[in-house]
């Protein structure tokens, strides 16, 4: 194999492939990647079984075809440090030669027949998603898992594939994330009995290796797992195991509920004050809503108090919650500071339901307000 690729490209290509090798394993050529040349294409693999990636590589010329594994911590390193806009790659006996400029590394190569494969997506049956509503999707969702529960399909997103939507959700039991957008059927493509969860960590992967691509994407769910396609490129994930909870049936009505539409920039900005004086034991952050702004009061006994004014549109009866600010802002970071959102509040008992005009709902469960 010898080739010559631009190091930026191959960096960022190299760096996300990297992100799916374990950082020990029983198998310790999983902690390698391997590079595949054609004639036409150069295509990074990575996997340590459960989650794998195939991703094409722009910016390689080719002299003679063929496959070679690269030591991800120094043929990393290599990329990182290297100043070089182009490094020749080539192997050379039982070595790994590269080069740059003014630059030549010997690394210890190791069999590249015996690297697993990597899954191709070669399936009929799919939606087809637009990659930058996808990222979106992501960003919107992931932060709402739980991995740390043993409850382990709460470790995962849950995806349902409509004839022309698909809709996400995560919950890690105190705060419910939701959101859904268009999709298209491919073949008869759907959702059966089985539920598909992806693992937060494969999510993660994804939104890196679409990131900037204006393309569709085309995701196939089957009963064990999924894979997703985005030109050359290929992702496959295992799915989360377990019965994800009944979300429809513990969303909260919003008929009759106190509505309070806020601007996000100011609203988090004022969420984050008032956050200043809480800490693990004393999390909460009163809200009050009325006489036209809202009134922001965090206790956090050795900490202090603060107390934070925010202008509202909204001049009704009284209601106040108690929230864990946390919730708030990661709902709120994924958000443009110019954007509305939709509160829909009850009493100090009742969860608060945060909406956006794109599909987008944040469900956040209150804290008992005479705990502080």
């Amino acid at each position: 194999m010898k080739a010559v690729c631009e190091r930026e490209k191959m960096l960022h290509a190299f760096q996300t492939a990297a992100s799916v090798a374990p950082s020990r394993s029983p198998k310790p050529i999983l902690q390698n990647i391997k590079l595949d040349v054609s004639a036409d294409s150069a295509m990074l693999m990575g996997t340590d079984l459960e989650i794998g990636i195939r991703m094409e590589v722009q910016g390689f010329a080719i002299e003679q075809p063929g496959s070679i594994v690269l030591p991800i911590a120094r043929f990393g390193s290599i990329l990182r440090e290297s100043s070089d806009e182009k490094l020749a790659i080539e192997t050379v006996g039982d070595k790994t030669r590269v080069r740059g400029e003014r630059s030549e590394f010997q690394l210890p190569s190791e069999n590249p027949d015996e690297f697993p494969s990597v899954a191709v997506f070669e399936e009929s049956k799919y939606h087809e998603v637009p990659a930058r509503f996808f990222r979106e999707l992501i960003r919107r969702t992931v932060f709402a898992t739980d991995n740390e529960s043993s409850r382990y399909a709460l470790g995962g997103v849950l995806i349902e594939f409509g004839e022309d939507k698909i809709v996400a959700v995560a919950t890690d039991g105190r705060r419910l994330a939701k959101q859904e957008g268009p999709a298209a059927s491919v073949g008869g493509h759907h959702l059966s009995e089985k539920m598909t969860i992806i693992p937060s960590r494969a999510m993660t992967l994804i939104e890196r290796a679409i990131a900037g691509s204006e393309e569709n994407i085309q995701l196939s769910a089957r009963d064990n797992d999924l894979l997703l396609k985005i030109g050359k490129s290929t992702i496959y994930t295992r799915l989360v195991e377990g019965r994800f909870p009944k979300w429809r049936d513990v969303f909260p009505r919003r008929e009759g509920a106190t509505q309070v539409e806020l601007t996000v920039g100011p609203f988090y900005a004022a969420v984050r004050q008032a956050a200043i004086v809480t800490s693990e034991e004393h999390r909460g952050v009163d809200f009050i809503f009325g006489a036209g702004k809202l009134v922001l009061s965090g206790h956090g006994a050795e900490m202090g108090e603060s107390r934070v004014d925010l202008p509202i549109a909204y001049d009704g009866e009284e209601v106040a919650v108690m929230l864990d600010p946390r919730y708030l802002n990661d709902f709120l970071r994924v958000l443009e500071p110019e954007s509305t959102i939709t509160l829909a509040l009850r009493d100090s008992d009742s969860a608060v339901v945060c909406t956006t005009g794109d599909g987008y709902a944040n469900v956040i469960m209150p804290l008992a307000r005479d705990r502080r």
